[in-house]
């Protein structure tokens, strides 16, 4: 299978390339601008060599003598070996060599342009002569009266201006090789780091990767919210967004305390502790957290928090709970029922009629006096019910459990299931609280409609709470029990209430135990 290559892989050949062709290309445009500088300073070089020997007297002296060759090929030799030019070349106007490098060319045509230098003006050129293609320059030799009686030409070959170019190519070759590793090295060093972020991932995977997570975190029925080791939320997915209550919309790349969080879920995201299975208020709901670190190669890279919607299981649970209580109190009603009617029975078997008839229809008054003042007090028909079932419970556990006489709630001025949460919570807490008290254990419940609000007050006769716990008594987490998933139920009273506008508070009772009270204004 062909071997894909990573991001950093890719980049770091990119880089080379491109830096080699810059390299390249400025190295060429460096060894161009070097050519045409050492052109143009071949050219100045000999213009000036040439016009010097013009203007010399004794040249002028000497083509004017029978025999110009004579005096002229040793100054002229000496002159182009002292100026480091190729050849110096003096002539007649009929362009008859006077000197010349190569002495069997003295007396030959000089081969080039000269037209421009007999009208009296300069000549500049590339031509191949004798010696090879050369830049020259030919000036005139002027007469005193101003004539032109001579020409000079002196040239360089083009094959000695690219030596002496060539001689600067080490240090050119040298800043081109340094300047390749310093940006290999560079290049190097950018895609190392690149590949440790990306832990060698090509682009395909990283693509892939990112479709099959995004979608994989979007789809699951688990909220996921991610931290970073700053501090800042990394993600939040789709469940995790209708967990908290956050806007879909909402940019989530912010420090924990700037989203509006649900306060248990914000303090348990900064914390950073890690937990298995706590439950967690946000606003209507009941969630489970689980947090962890997260660590990678050794280095920590934050926290992740998954949370779970049990507000649903958690109403089923309490529902459960309520029928499997409901239904042990009517199998214990059913066991007593079943001993009071042997009990009557047999009192009519021994013919004493009149007792039996009287403890039967005792026991027959006091349920119908529960029922009778339950059911007309309540005319919400899951209160009463609930009330009635928490009785049976009560009774079972041998805990006295009344309704206050001035009890009275008409029609359903609040949702059943927000009214069955309060006064459900509330008596189970008070049951608790006076199961393991000594004798009387006695709980009393009010639920009444009263200026525009429910008002519902248990009071029990139980050990009663300390100033401490009355303050923390509604918060999620505070229990006076043992083991795992208590200390909810009056954090959900509360988040009832708060939901309401309501208020909740816990006073002393009289002679002993506590009261709860809680009130619920009546929306309009």
């Amino acid at each position: 299978m062909r071997q894909r290559w990573s991001i950093a892989g890719q980049l770091f050949a990119l880089q080379v390339l491109v830096v080699s062709l810059l390299v390249a290309g400025g190295t060429t445009g460096a060894v161009l601008l070097a050519r045409n500088d050492a052109h143009d300073a071949a050219v100045e070089e000999v213009k000036a060599v040439a016009e010097a020997i013009a203007l010399s007297p004794m040249v002028a002296d000497a083509l004017r003598s029978p025999r110009p060759s004579a005096v002229l090929q040793p100054y002229a030799e000496a002159t182009r070996i002292a100026t480091g030019t190729d050849f110096v070349v003096v002539m007649a106007t009929d362009r008859t060599r006077y000197t010349h490098r190569s002495p069997d060319l003295i007396g030959q045509k000089f081969a080039g342009t000269v037209a421009g230098a007999l009208a009296g003006g300069t000549v500049v050129e590339q031509y191949r002569g004798s010696l090879g293609e050369s830049v020259r320059t030919v000036v005139p030799v002027r007469a005193a009266d101003g004539t032109v009686m001579g020409l000079v030409s002196v040239g360089i070959t083009t094959k000695e201006i690219n030596r002496k170019l060539l001689g600067q190519a080490p240090p050119v070759a040298l800043a081109t090789v340094a300047a390749l590793l310093l940006a290999a090295a560079g290049a190097w060093l950018l895609s190392r780091r690149l590949r440790r972020q990306t832990h060698g991932l090509g682009p395909a995977e990283m693509t892939r990767m990112y479709e099959y997570y995004d979608a994989v975190l979007h789809a699951v029925r688990e909220g996921l919210v991610v931290v970073d080791r700053d501090g800042r939320v990394a993600l939040i997915n789709d469940e995790g967004r209708r967990l908290l209550g956050i806007d879909q919309d909402a940019r989530t790349d912010r420090r924990v305390g700037e989203l509006e969080l649900p306060a248990e879920a914000a303090a348990l995201l900064t914390s950073r502790r890690t937990t298995v299975d706590e439950p967690v208020l946000a606003g209507d709901r009941v969630l489970v957290a689980s947090q962890r670190e997260t660590r990678f190669e050794g280095r920590t890279l934050g926290t992740v928090l998954t949370l779970r919607d049990h507000t649903e299981l958690r109403a089923l649970t309490g529902e459960l709970d309520s029928v499997r209580g409901l239904t042990e109190a009517l199998q214990s009603q059913a066991h007593e029922a079943a001993n009071r009617l042997h009990t009557v029975l047999t009192l009519v078997e021994l013919g004493r009629t009149d007792e039996a008839i009287r403890l039967a229809t005792d026991e027959l008054a006091l349920a119908q006096q529960l029922t009778d003042q339950v059911v007309g007090a309540l005319t919400e028909p899951a209160l009463a019910a609930l009330l009635l079932g928490k009785s049976a419970q009560a009774s079972e556990r041998g805990v006295e459990l009344t309704v206050d006489d001035s009890s009275r709630l008409e029609g359903e001025p609040l949702p059943s299931r927000d009214l069955l949460t309060v006064v459900g919570n509330l008596v189970d807490n008070a049951l608790e609280a006076v199961a393991a008290a000594p004798p009387p254990r006695r709980v009393r419940v009010l639920v009444r409609e009263q200026d525009a609000a429910v008002l519902v007050r248990v009071s029990d006769t139980g050990p009663g709470m300390s100033a401490d716990q009355a303050a923390a008594a509604f918060r999620r987490g505070w229990t006076t029990k043992d083991g795992p998933g208590h200390g909810v139920g009056l954090a959900l009273v509360r988040q009832v209430t708060e939901r309401y506008g309501g208020s909740y508070d816990v006073t002393p009772a009289t002679g002993g135990g506590a009261v709860l009270t809680v009130r619920l204004p009546v929306p309009s």
